[in-house]
């Protein structure tokens, strides 16, 4: 299946010793000169002070939803306190909500939508309106990951969203923000065992287990953690049946009170034919509720599926040093391999318009094939964190280098004109064009980022945090046609600033200023084909003001956590211009979030909302500036409401509402979608059957009410397809815990 990031992929894989070599040297002086320091510091102390040793191994559970993120690099900061917006939500969170994919994140957050979410496919969000890519902005354990690939989420103890422009978080990336995966590591007895079933025929079964041990004289200082998994893949959509598995072992080991090494590695597997979109009908948006849902496009009798293979793991050694400053040196490598077909429909030849379908309804259809995609990222950060008192002043400092190699390597693809068809759902076979003549780019990307950040409390109501993020970068492509490479070398320095000041007790109000870098490249696939396809743009800049006030506190017996703010995103433009691919002026986003959670007895409430406004200005091109984006939608609400019943059986019911406001579907701005609601619904009951072990039984309906309306209008290779909702779906699970 085409996606709209180019197919620019690295001729081979990175040679892992030679390439990380300079890195290592750079990133341990990092917490070598630290431990030089603290342990002169140490020196001239009195007896050592216990308070920077590792904390204790405990087992806490923490809250579903919370209002910040360890991504954002504020540490402990207290949500109400931290100037930006950020989420993470835990695995009970995700459960609870019926989230099985990271697709399903976009019913948890108001600044979070779909951005081309295909069944079988990898999945792509948006945030503030700006699509995240999937190359650059996806964290796992605060490392970068290549998200172009299935992620599972058995294994993850809670994934983290961070909204907004993220130069000081990420040294290249969208501006949107960054998603973020924890890993579940080691916690003490853990015995769980899952099985749920779907009615579209989905089975799903999955273990997790978790333990301490060790010597007499240290029965805990060893963890591990082991997460498994294996699903029989469907929906109500045709033809998508197909399999996943997953094996993840984590282990820790508390060497001292002050030091701690962690381990972990996962391998997945996911194979299912994907489910492209429907499309306007010429200058026509059909009919939601005239088309049906469970139409796969991808029908023909040679369609495969999509395969995803990955590994996965990270290295961390976590030591505390003198004077409440700790280092912490984490390793990380992914390596994954993709089939990627499909029968793809792809515009209409007939009218000689490839951005939609002709308005009988029929389409092209390409025999699309990619075999063997290689993916490899590695990455080492070594880190220190620590405070300073200066005149008066407290400072959190934090510096850090992170040298992060990627090569992405592709072959020649088919990309075939195979016939046509059409969104009836009654398909005639046509025959294969399975040659593989298209041509790609292999990539290959070194950037080495250096970080400081200094988070000052000038006042007891006052703070400001100031940061600086420098980037050297290199990016190298050459085509697999044989014809002539390019590259790009490049440094750049993106700063962030904020000021927050308490104007009540636990309320603060906030203002930040920031910028982020992003590389682009032109499109690979597109028809026609540009005659640098594959070339790297020069490195943009975007930049974002945000302004807003946030607090949490008791009010008429709730315990309540807040915040509103506005916010002003101005991003440089890639496009189209005359046959051209460019940067051509910029697209201003600017809305209002809101956000609340709060409990009392037995009631929970969660919710989000945005107001966004998104234009294209300085275009060169007439009848562009002024004009939204597309699949921006202009309102998002996301409301979530849980009451505990105690008669006559304790069951907890929750709600979760979903409400995206209208969006356009063409760059004229000619066609709109109507806003849609769904509504999803869960039960869930814990029963205890034992001394110590418990069963909790879900139910959960989503699309309770069985709505038919267009959820997205995304782009892919300039062509825009239109994605249904899917249909109501009723999933049966029993969680055992022993």
């Amino acid at each position: 299946m085409r996606r709209s990031l180019p197919r620019d992929l690295s001729r081979q894989a990175l040679a892992h010793l030679r390439h990380m070599a300079p890195a290592v040297p750079t990133a341990l002086a990092c917490a070598a000169l630290t431990a030089l320091s603290a342990k002169s510091a140490q020196a001239q102390e009195a007896p050592k002070d216990t308070s920077t040793s590792l904390p204790a191994i405990t087992v806490t559970a923490p809250a579903e939803r919370q209002g910040r993120a360890s991504i954002s690099g504020l540490g402990d900061t207290p949500a109400w306190q931290a100037p930006l917006q950020a989420s993470s939500f835990s695995r009970e969170a995700l459960q609870n909500a019926q989230v099985t994919r990271l697709a399903d994140l976009t019913k948890l957050d108001a600044s979070t939508t779909d951005s081309y979410n295909a069944v079988g496919y990898w999945d792509a969000l948006s945030i503030r309106g700006f699509t995240l890519s999937n190359a650059y902005n996806w964290r796992r354990e605060g490392l970068p990951i290549n998200a172009e690939t299935r992620i599972a989420l058995d294994n993850k103890s809670a994934v983290e969203l961070f909204k907004g422009t993220s130069g000081m978080q990420a040294g290249v990336s969208s501006p949107g923000g960054l998603v973020n995966l924890l890993v579940k590591r080691p916690e003490g007895r853990v015995r769980s065992a899952l099985f749920s079933v779907q009615d579209s025929g989905a089975i799903l079964g999955a273990i997790d287990l978790s333990d301490r041990f060790g010597p007499a004289q240290s029965p805990q200082a060893f963890g591990l953690r082991i997460n498994a998994a294996a699903e029989r893949l469907a929906t109500h959509i045709d033809q998508t049946r197909g399999r996943r598995q997953l094996l993840a072992v984590a282990g820790d080991w508390v060497v001292s009170p002050d030091t701690k090494l962690e381990a972990e590695f996962e391998h997945s597997t996911h194979s299912q034919p994907s489910a492209p979109g429907f499309s306007l009908l010429g200058d026509r948006l059909p009919s939601a509720k005239g088309i049906d849902p469970g139409i796969n496009l991808n029908r023909q009798p040679w369609t495969q599926p999509v395969i995803f293979r990955g590994d996965t793991a990270t290295l961390r050694w976590t030591q505390a040093l003198a004077a409440g400053w700790r280092s912490t040196v984490t390793y990380g490598e992914q390596r994954l391999k993709t089939d990627d077909r499909a029968a793809f429909p792809y515009g209409c030849s007939t009218s000689g318009d490839y951005t939609r379908f002709c308005s009988d309804g029929s389409f092209d259809l390409d025999d699309y094939r990619s075999n063997n995609e290689r993916r490899t990222t590695r990455s080492l950060l070594a880190q220190v964190d620590g405070q300073v008192d200066t005149a008066g002043v407290r400072h959190g400092l934090s510096f850090s280098v992170l040298r992060n190699l990627h090569a992405t390597r592709v072959g020649n693809s088919a990309f075939n004109y195979a016939g046509t068809s059409n969104i009836s759902g009654n398909f005639a076979p046509v025959d294969p064009a399975p040659d593989l003549i298209s041509p790609a780019a292999t990539r290959r990307e070194q950037t080495t980022e250096f970080s400081a950040r200094d988070s000052l409390t000038l006042t007891e109501a006052t703070r400001a945090w100031v940061g600086l993020r420098h980037t050297r970068l290199h990016r190298g492509l050459t085509p697999t046609d044989g014809s002539t490479g390019a590259s790009l070398n490049d440094n750049v320095t993106t700063p962030w600033v904020a000021l927050g000041h308490t104007i009540a007790p636990q309320t603060q109000a906030y203002i930040s200023w920031g910028e982020g870098v992003e590389l682009m490249s032109v499109p690979f696939f597109h028809y026609p084909a540009y005659a640098n396809a594959g070339a790297p743009l020069p490195t943009i800049k975007s930049r974002q003001t945000e302004i807003g006030v946030k607090g949490q506190g008791a009010w008429s017996g709730w315990n309540l956590q807040w915040g509103v703010n506005a916010f002003r995103i101005t991003r440089p433009q890639d496009t189209d211009v005359n046959g051209d691919y460019v940067i051509d002026g910029s697209a201003r986003h600017q809305g209002i979030e809101a956000s609340w959670q709060g409990r009392q007895g037995a009631w929970g409430l969660f919710g989000s909302a945005m107001v966004l406004d998104a234009t294209r200005r300085g275009s060169t091109q007439a009848g562009v500036n002024g004009q939204s984006p597309i699949n921006v939608p202009d309102s998002v609400l996301k409301a979530s409401g849980s009451y505990a019943f105690t008669a006559p059986v304790a069951v907890v019911a929750q709600l979760d509402l979903v409400h995206e406001g209208r969006r356009w579907v063409d760059a004229a701005n000619t066609v709109r979608l109507p806003s849609w609601t769904r509504t999803d619904l869960s039960l869930r009951h814990t029963q205890s059957v034992a001394a110590g072990q418990a069963v909790t039984w879900r139910l959960g309906v989503s699309n309770l009410f069985d709505v038919q309306a267009w959820r997205e209008a995304s782009t892919l290779s300039g062509h825009t397809y239109l994605f249904p909702l899917m249909a109501r779906t009723v999933t049966v699970s029993a969680q055992l815990d022993f």
